[in-house]
């Protein structure tokens, strides 16, 4: 398949690049953040001082931003390096984390689409879906409404196809089958393993994938495909590695997902990615 070929491509052309990748992230994750967007090729650097942001973006080839210990000074810090990677052309990855949980996430999220243009949203359905309901789009069943596969396929394209026509960027929406929209287009990547929910940091690490490929000059909708789709492989992988010793756990396969990331090329992304694109 094309994709997967590009796929396989592009995982060299981050390497040959080693784009540096601006995190204004959480500091739950923010160690597996840098080892991860190390891992495939990029730089990381992790700055969020509201004296330094500007300076920084400005020598960056892709800003992260992740509201998972959203607070005042930093989501300042998120508005002004979004604002100047704009003036830039420097693209832009929001990874609204925990967005419904809380009137301030909701509010900060707002702030930040209202004055960053965000070249990728990546979230999970729960957190797409209510970005959608803050942007006046909301149409459809709740979550909780959808009783099958299907309802839920046609239910998440739906809100990811829609709300990336309305904010003009591409949607990547994880779940059992992830979903990428940019506009009418449509990606499923079909890779991952169930166990990637016990580790914490997985979607986080996803967006610093993402934003690796951006900085790496990949378009925005193929960025967020071979980021999405890296974790999904790696997460296989991972899991392959785990079983192959007795007593090992999460620990050892949070580890095992870094190293497997690490060893991507392109022949084992032509051999287990399972991407479909219509559109």
């Amino acid at each position: 398949m094309e994709i997967c070929k590009e796929f396989g491509e592009q995982i060299q052309n981050i390497k040959d690049r080693k784009p540096l990748v601006h995190h204004i992230t959480n500091y739950v994750t923010v160690n597996d953040c840098a080892n991860i967007t190390l891992a495939i090729g990029a730089s990381p650097v992790m700055a969020d001082s509201v004296h330094e942001v500007e300076e920084m973006v400005s020598i960056a080839s892709s800003l992260v931003l992740n509201i998972g210990t959203i607070n005042e000074e930093k989501l300042i810090s998120m508005i002004k390096a979004g604002k100047k990677a704009r003036e830039l052309n420097i693209p832009v990855v929001l990874d609204p984390v925990g967005v419904g949980a809380t009137a301030y996430r909701k509010e900060a999220v707002d702030r930040i689409i209202k004055n960053v243009h965000l070249d990728i949203i990546r979230g999970n359905f729960s957190e797409i879906k209510t970005i959608f309901g803050l942007q006046g789009q909301g149409k459809g069943v709740d979550s909780e409404e959808i009783h099958s596969e299907k309802e839920y396929m046609e239910e998440a394209i739906y809100v990811a196809k829609e709300l990336s026509k309305k904010l003009d960027s591409a949607i990547a929406l994880s779940g059992a089958i992830d979903i990428i929209a940019e506009g009418d287009k449509v990606a499923k990547v079909f890779n991952g393993h169930e166990i990637m929910t016990k580790v914490t940091g997985t979607g986080c690490m996803s967006a610093s994938l993402i934003g690796s490929f951006l900085g790496a000059k990949v378009e925005a909708f193929k960025s967020a495909i071979f980021g999405t789709a890296s974790m999904g492989i790696s997460g296989e992988m991972a899991y392959e590695a785990l079983k192959q010793k007795e007593n090992q756990g999460i620990g050892t396969y949070r580890v095992n997902i870094i190293d497997s990331i690490y060893n991507l090329n392109y022949e084992n992304i032509c051999k287990r990615a399972h991407i479909e694109v219509e559109g």
